[in-house]
């Protein structure tokens, strides 16, 4: 099979091979941020989009940014913002006003968030390691390596907890191209299909009894390579009417992913101002354990939004089910396939 042939390019990187993927923003540009800001007067999420905040400066940046994520590397951390010169509202509205130049954002759940906060909803540090991916996010416990449900995963950390809680990456074309040199077998098991479902939480209650069939890696009408993955999912797919039972070398070839993504990761601390963006095509990401400090004010935040990019590729035709359109740089993706989180 052709697909079991290592892919490589820039984006095959490991975590010991991808150098500084770090892009700082110039103070020029910064002070151009905070005017565009400053400039929404009252206008407040999700009724900002990048013609209400505009950036004649960093626009062209931020736009070889989002090619850089889509047809280079897959990934980017920005970084020379200051959250503490912000209000907890203002620093969303700057964020999501930023995003807007890289993509359109999407719903990420079907109640209406549409910015998320990822950080400790437990109230009690609990490390949660089951559950559905969002009761595991927000509590204090590791994640797995996962996609989202959007081509750009954007996340800006607010704030930081205070030990812990150290962002991990890893290229999807990497693991891929690792286990055709050592497991191609395997590799073909990632190609077929593997049931899923997504939980009432994230999707509602309707798509929570409906389990869906979807390979781990795919390829899209023009070639182009797409992983989409959460063994969550996986796992809440089994035992549901219909389905059937993972197979051992489904099993396995599941092993064998997390294996190499724990080899192959960069491993960085998510420092308070920085933002990383991410595409979920080609990249996925998960974090270690953390831990908050409350009463010293020291509590990780995440503010998180999902993006459908106009660069993005074509994905195959099977796709369109959790995607809405498959076609390249399309709207699609998030909770609602095919809707804008953008308000009129």
């Amino acid at each position: 099979m052709q697909h079991l042939s290592p892919i490589g390019g820039r984006v095959a990187w490991t975590g010991k091979t991808l150098g500084d993927w770090a892009v700082a923003l110039a103070p020029a540009e910064v002070t151009e941020i905070e005017a565009a800001l400053a400039g929404l007067g009252d206008r407040d999420i999700p009724r900002i989009t990048a013609a209400h905040f505009p950036l004649p400066r960093t626009a062209p940046r931020l736009r070889a940014l989002a090619e850089e994520v889509e047809s280079g590397a897959g990934l980017v951390r920005l970084t020379g913002l200051h959250p503490t010169r912000y209000g907890a509202r203002d620093l969303k509205r700057l964020f999501w006003g930023l995003m807007c130049h890289i993509g359109t954002p999407l719903p990420q759940n079907t109640t209406g968030e549409v910015l998320g906060e990822v950080k400790d909803e437990t109230g009690t540090g609990e490390a949660r390691a089951d559950g559905s991916a969002r009761n595991r996010s927000r509590s204090t416990g590791p994640l797995r390596f996962h996609t989202d449900k959007c081509d750009l995963l954007a996340l800006l950390c607010a704030s930081n907890g205070i030990a812990g809680g150290v962002s991990r990456v890893v290229s999807t074309i990497a693991i891929h191209d690792a286990m055709a040199e050592r497991r191609p077998d395997l590799l073909a098991v990632l190609y077929e299909d593997f049931w899923r479902a997504r939980p009432a939480d994230e999707e509602g209650e309707g798509m929570a009894s409906r389990p869906f069939p979807m390979p781990v890696f795919a390829r899209g009408p023009d070639g182009a390579f797409t992983c989409q993955y959460s063994r969550t999912y996986v796992e809440m797919a089994q035992g549901q009417p219909g389905v059937p039972s993972l197979t051992p070398a489904q099993v396995e070839a599941m092993d064998m992913l997390a294996a190499l993504a724990d080899e192959l990761c960069v491993e960085a601390p998510f420092e308070a101002g920085q933002i990383q963006i991410m595409n979920q095509h080609v990249t996925l990401h998960g974090r270690t354990a953390y831990a908050d400090d409350a009463t010293a004010g020291a509590r990780r935040n995440l503010l998180r939004i999902w993006l459908a990019s106009p660069l993005s590729r074509a994905l195959p035709a099977g796709h369109a089910g959790q995607w809405g359109s498959t076609a390249a740089g399309a709207l699609r993706g998030g909770a609602m396939p095919g809707r804008s989180a953008l308000a009129a």
